[in-house]
């Protein structure tokens, strides 16, 4: 069997998103033309399916024709150990929780849905809302990881609640809090942090909240 018909994994359409997403920072892609080339990237199931994408992109290597680089022929040098960087601290990380993911699809948790004290949002080109307003939570705090790629996320917040953006990262996308930041003062408060390229997330009341807020 021919290498351009094997079959591909997850990782390795994730690696071609990241080589589109370099080529839109270099400006040989517009942003119409990454989302259709993600599409036909994520929807790929053999390595010839999945160049297709990326042949007319220069200076990148497809995917069949990969080899590992050869040693270099000048001798090993012992070079002296870089210098130790300064202790920094950082928050203990979130422990493992449950999973939402979407693929080219509409992913949705609303009513009165367990909310584990992690979520990890795994999703391509999707619509995601994650609506708290009557969930039931097992802690005060929740931690939300995002992956993503092109698309919409959308955290829906009871009133007294606080969402906490700052921790998410945004290529070419957007990060909008429209709800107090902390501290968590209320019955939940989101932490939110990860990488969001090309799609957008945004923490938000129910619809009608600022209404219910002028006429109550």
């Amino acid at each position: 069997m021919e290498a351009r018909d094997l079959r591909v994994s997850d990782a390795e359409r994730e690696h071609v998103g990241e080589l589109l997403q370099r080529a839109v920072g270099q400006g040989m892609l517009s942003l119409g033309e990454f989302t259709e080339r993600m599409d036909t990237a994520l929807a790929a199931k053999t390595r010839a399916e999945l160049n297709v994408v990326l042949v007319d992109l220069p200076g990148i290597q497809l995917i069949s024709e990969f080899t590992p680089p050869p040693y270099p022929d000048q001798p090993y040098v012992s070079r002296p150990a870089p210098p130790v960087p300064p202790t920094v601290h950082r928050p203990p990380a979130p422990p493992p929780g449950d999973v939402v993911r979407g693929r080219m699809s509409s992913v949705s948790r609303t009513g009165s849905w367990n909310v584990p004290p992690a979520l990890e949002v795994n999703t391509r080109l999707s619509t995601v809302t994650l609506d708290f307003t009557r969930a039931v939570m097992a802690t005060q705090v929740v931690h939300v990881t995002i992956d993503d790629y092109a698309s919409t996320i959308s955290l829906v917040v009871p009133e007294e609640a606080t969402v906490d953006l700052n921790g998410v990262e945004t290529v070419g996308g957007s990060a909008t809090n429209k709800v107090r930041t902390g501290p968590p003062i209320g019955p939940l408060h989101l932490v939110v942090r990860g990488k969001v390229r090309f799609g957008n997330v945004t923490a938000k009341h129910p619809f009608g909240t600022s209404i219910r807020r002028m006429f109550g």
